[in-house]
Formats: structure tokens, C-alpha cells, sequence
């Protein structure tokens, strides 16, 4: 409850004193107005990086950002869960983790210290194609900061110590990972589309984990890193000049190791329903596929626009329907999960048992829509507006902006790509949409995953297509 102020309570017992309160008077209700247009939305006026390459092949950008005194300094490597072969999944990431255990003249502890007298934290990452290390400093340590980055990546002591330590790590994240049906989910549509490549393997074996040794993580790191599969990023506020006199010094004695090497998958198209059975649950955990468009096509922005408009964000079609109107799921979304030269569109849905065929069905008939008409231009403009405004607020940030950079470099993708993205989306045209909806999510090309109890959910799918079921 809100009591009044004391000095509220004293006005308005001055007012009743000398009879200025009157008794209230019904007024009309104001006319309500409509609120005022949206303004246009902004382009993202990216800042000019300066780039240049060592001998050895380190790729280097320097990009100053901002008013805030600090900076950003990530150093990427190109290689990842991609280079792991059929017995060595998550190597890779007992490799990353052991890069945060000390270099050969500082323990982790003191790496750590340094980090923190810096103003920062060392982060340590491995993703499907790349891994990094990173730190945010105050802009006047950036050369010790970039100094510090070198080490760990150039110098990893892998502790013997520290394996089996970590290797329990992980063997606790995969039993954890092994009661999630979502990771479940998605390691069986990695594997239906992808098969025996790397892509395909989402989850190690116990076994896999249990056997690798400190010399397997070396050797898995000798083979992978190097500086002709690197770049390293820097923005924010720094002195430029000093920073690359700071780069060179501390990269260019840096091996170069291993070219960069491709690994395109051929997608698989399963055209079929997945099952894992989960008897007993209250939910099944769905997910609905297709071979997407790579970044480098000319219609990946209309991907975004379609994607986002079909599941991508709060007021997307599918949300509106199986979570607004139906009450079949709480957040379902969907998204593009991109790699180089190669992706795939998914919605991904956890629903109530009972209703997972309605929740196909309508899953399948928004699709369909969307395929056959073209959405009406005030719904895709809503769209291009959200788009255009996550897009900004994405890169508004100094890490925000390297893994931007890290996006357009990974996928080889046009300098003008970030300037450009806005007035892309906001060109995407109604039949545009239509046509990458009806040239991408063809039902005889989708793959669908359902964990859950079987039992109940195999007969209600007579309600998909035939070519489905």
C-alpha cells in the first residue's frame, strides 16, 4: 500500500479547511490518439577497421569504438569441433579448458591475477568452427592485455595435474546434458542431417572422455592451432600505434601451424519423423528442419526476415499461434543455425503432450501459409523494424562488434555487409518472402524430431501430410 507524504497530507487538510475541495466532476473521457510513426530505422555506421596480416598469417584488426576507456581483445582461431574425428568429440573442448590452466612461465593462478590487475577476466571458448580467447580491459593496459592473450594461446602448459579434473568436468556436463530433452532433440536432427561429419556429433561418449590423456589434448592442439587459422580482434579505445607496435612483437615468433581447411557437409534430407521415446512425460520436445540458404546467398537477409517472422521473436506467427491462441507451448522459437557454406532453419517447440500433433499440424499450416501468400506489408514491416533494431543494439557493444566481425570474416562475407544489413532488410519486399519460404520450407524436404512418450504422441500423428508421417 502507498501512503501520501506528509506535506501532501498537511495541503490537503489546509484545502478542506477553507472549502477549496470540491466534489468531484465526471469529465468526457480525452479522445485517445494514435500514437506517432515509428521514424525510420537508423543504419549502423560501422567504424573503419584497420587491418593487416603478419608473416606468419595472423589476420589482425584494430578497431577504435566508443567513448567508454576500455577495449576489447579477442584472438580467433578457425578451428573447432569441426577438426575433432569420429573418437575424439569434445577433445576440443578439453583442449580449451586446459588453455586457461597456465602457460609455460605462469600458472593459472597467476594468469588469472594478471587478467584481474588488468581490470578483466580471461575467457576461454571452443564452438563448432572456431575457438577463442578474450579479455576486456581499461584501455590503458590494451598492450599488456594483448600481451597476456599471446601467451595463453602461444604457450599452454596442459598441467598433467589438471586433466582428470577436468575430463570429471565434462563427464558431469554430458550426464547433465543426457536428462535434457531439448540436447537430446538436437543431437538427433545433428545427427539425421549430418551423419558421421563432425557436425553430426553433438554429444561425447563417458568412455570417449575417460580415455583421453594430457598428450592426445597437445597433440589435437599442435595439429589445429596456429596463426595462418587466426585473427585477432581489437576494439574500443586504445592508442592504435601502440597496440600494433604491441601485436607484432608479441605474434610474429607465433608458428604459423596448420593452413585453414574446409569441411562442407553434404546435408542429408531424411523427410521423416524422429522419435525418442521418453515415457511418462508431461511434454514433448519438438523440432522441425530444413536445409537453409548459407550466408553468402544473396537471399540470406530474406532468411532473416522469413525466419523471424515464422518463429524468431515474440510476435512471430508460430509464437502467436501454439503459445497465444492454442496454449500448446510457453516459448517456442526458431532460428538459422549457420556454418560455413552450409545451413539449416529450425523450429524448435516444447509442448504438452497431449497436443503435439496439433502442434505439428499448426507448425506445418503457418509454414504452408507463408509459402503460398505473401504476408501483408504491415506485418513485414514490423518485422524489418525489429530486425533493424536488434541489429543495432547487437553492436553496441565492443564484443558485440567483434562477433560481428568474426561473423562477416568466418563467412567471408563483404566489408559493406554490417553498413548494408538495415537497408537489406528494410528492402525485403512481401513476394520476396513468399518466394524464399516456397524455395526453402518444402515439406518434402523437412526433418522433424520428437522427444517424448511415444505412446501417446505416435497416434496423433494422423494429422500430418502423408509424405510426413
Amino acid at each position: 500500500m502507498t501512503f501520501p507524504s506528509l506535506r501532501n497530507r498537511l495541503v490537503a487538510s489546509s484545502l478542506l479547511v477553507f472549502g477549496l475541495v470540491a466534489a468531484p466532476v465526471l469529465a468526457a473521457p480525452a479522445a485517445k490518439q494514435a500514437p506517432p510513426a515509428p521514424a525510420a530505422p537508423k543504419p549502423f555506421n560501422v567504424p573503419q577497421r584497420t587491418s593487416f596480416k603478419l608473416d606468419n598469417g595472423l589476420e589482425v584488426s584494430l578497431l577504435p569504438y566508443g567513448d567508454m576507456p576500455k577495449v576489447a581483445i579477442q584472438l580467433v582461431v578457425e578451428t573447432g569441433n569441426i577438426h575433432e574425428k569420429a573418437d575424439e568429440v569434445w577433445l576440443t573442448d578439453l583442449a580449451g579448458k586446459l588453455l586457461k590452466e597456465g602457460t609455460t612461465t605462469r600458472s593459472a593462478e597467476q594468469v588469472a591475477q594478471a587478467a584481474a590487475e588488468l581490470g578483466g577476466e580471461l575467457d576461454v571458448g571452443t564452438q563448432e568452427d572456431e575457438s577463442h580467447v578474450s579479455i576486456e580491459v581499461l584501455s590503458e593496459f590494451a598492450p599488456q592485455a594483448v600481451a597476456l592473450v599471446a601467451d595463453v594461446i602461444q604457450n599452454p602448459a596442459f598441467p598433467a595435474s589438471e586433466v582428470e579434473r577436468l575430463k570429471g568436468d565434462l563427464m558431469r556436463d554430458l550426464a547433465v546434458y543426457r536428462t535434457m530433452p531439448q540436447v537430446l532433440a538436437n543431437e538427433m536432427l545433428a545427427k539425421a542431417l549430418y551423419g558421421d561429419h563432425p557436425y553430426g556429433r553433438r554429444l561425447a561418449t563417458e568412455e570417449q572422455l575417460k580415455r583421453y590423456t594430457r598428450d592426445q589434448a597437445v597433440k589435437h592442439y599442435e595439429a589445429n592451432v596456429g596463426a595462418a587459422r587466426s585473427r585477432l580482434y581489437v576494439v574500443g579505445r586504445f592508442e592504435p600505434a601502440q597496440v600494433e607496435k604491441v601485436v607484432r612483437e608479441a605474434f610474429s615468433g607465433w608458428r604459423a601451424g596448420p593452413a585453414r581447411l574446409k569441411n562442407v557437409p553434404k546435408q542429408k534430407v531424411a523427410k521423416s519423423v524422429l522419435f525418442l521415446d521418453r515415457p511418462g512425460s508431461v511434454q514433448s520436445t519438438v523440432r522441425v528442419a530444413a536445409k537453409a540458404l548459407p550466408p553468402t546467398s544473396e537471399d540470406a537477409v530474406t532468411l532473416d526476415v522469413l525466419n523471424t517472422m515464422l518463429g524468431g521473436y515474440f510476435s512471430s506467427r508460430v509464437t502467436s499461434n501454439i503459445r497465444e491462441k492454442k496454449g500448446y507451448a510457453y516459448s517456442p522459437y526458431s532460428n538459422v543455425s549457420e556454418h560455413p557454406e552450409d545451413a539449416y532453419w529450425v523450429q524448435n517447440a516444447d509442448v504438452t503432450t497431449a497436443n503435439t500433433g496439433d502442434s505439428l499440424k499448426e507448425i506445418l499450416k503457418e509454414v504452408d501459409t507463408l509459402r503460398k501468400t505473401p504476408p501483408p506489408a504491415e506485418e513485414l514491416r514490423d518485422v524489418q523494424n525489429y530486425l533493424a533494431g536488434a541489429f543495432l543494439l547487437e553492436n553496441s557493444s565492443r564484443m558485440g562488434i567483434i562477433y560481428k566481425l568474426r561473423y562477416v570474416d568466418l563467412h567471408g562475407l563483404p566489408e559493406t555487409y554490417l553498413k548494408d544489413y538495415v537497408s537489406r532488410v528494410m528492402a525485403v519486399t512481401p513476394e520476396q518472402v513468399r518466394a524464399v519460404a516456397a524455395k526453402v520450407l518444402a515439406q518434402d524436404a523437412m526433418t522433424i524430431v520428437i522427444v517424448g512418450d511415444m505412446k501417446v504422441v505416435k497416434p496423433q500423428l494422423k494429422v500430418l501430410p502423408p509424405k510426413l508421417r
